[in-house]
């Protein structure tokens, strides 16, 4: 996958590359990366790529023809590239918006900055992406953040191929707790079916861990899963184990 990124700062976005798993899949060639700046494509002395909003108000816009000569330059290096902005207006990023970018074999991420973008470069984009509802100074943050999740998903990357699909959110479900070396800590051992060697039984465990997690940490998660007659009745003994710690709890 290729993945050019228009920003005014691309000195943070070549960071996003130089650690973990991104720097893995760029090394390993699964991921090749390219930013671009507005400003190269400004048509004055000072490079200014904003002006003051018409009709007033505070702060800058960026002005449209410096940054759709950008995002014309992605296309025209990458026919087949999906242009995103990055915008506290978007669509809300998720693990399924990431599987499907993951499979594009292009991507231009555009980050705004300032009070935001002229309506017209927001128009010229084929989607908006958000990372939630709350606004950061810029594009960069949001743009480091999926080219992260992009990378894990590309094929050999990660150094297993089970990982990704476990993680949490792949099935629209929390991941399960995880235990490693030493078993017993401060009082507090592993679960004694991780140590059974019985991994019919520890995969029933981690689905109803992973459907228990949800309900106490993301409920509204459950309301999208459609539920077997399995994982239902995973759910509903987790439910009542917690109901009735909580009895006895308040007994004691």
């Amino acid at each position: 996958m290729h993945i050019d990124v228009i920003t005014l700062f691309p000195e943070m976005i070549e960071q996003a590359l130089g650690h973990g798993i991104p720097r893995i899949a760029r090394h390993s060639g699964a991921l090749s990366l390219a930013t671009r700046n507005p400003r190269d494509h400004a048509d004055n002395a000072h490079r200014t790529v904003d002006d003051r909003p018409f009709g007033g108000g505070p702060g800058m816009v960026m002005q449209a023809p410096p940054v759709i000569a950008a995002v014309e330059a992605a296309r025209a290096a990458q026919p087949d590239t999906l242009v995103v902005a990055m915008s506290p207006q978007g669509e809300r990023l998720d693990q399924h918006w990431l599987q499907r970018l993951a499979e594009r074999p292009a991507l231009t991420l555009l980050c705004g900055r300032y009070e935001g973008l002229d309506e017209r470069i927001v128009r010229a984009v084929d989607l908006e992406l958000s990372l939630g509802d709350f606004v950061l100074s810029g594009g960069e943050l949001a743009a480091m953040a999926v080219i992260d999740g992009v990378a894990r998903l590309l094929p050999g990357v990660l150094g297993h191929q089970s990982s990704a699909r476990e993680d949490s959110f792949v099935e629209d479900l929390l991941d399960c707790p995880h235990y490693t070396r030493p078993a017993t800590w401060r009082g507090e051992s592993v679960p004694e079916v991780l140590l059974s060697g019985d991994h019919a039984r520890i995969a029933r465990w981690r689905l109803q861990q992973a459907l228990g997690a949800t309900w106490l940490k993301r409920p509204d998660l459950l309301e999208g899963v459609e539920l077997n007659a399995e994982s239902r009745a995973l759910l509903s003994e987790f439910i009542a184990q917690c109901q009735n710690k909580t009895v006895r709890n308040e007994e004691a």
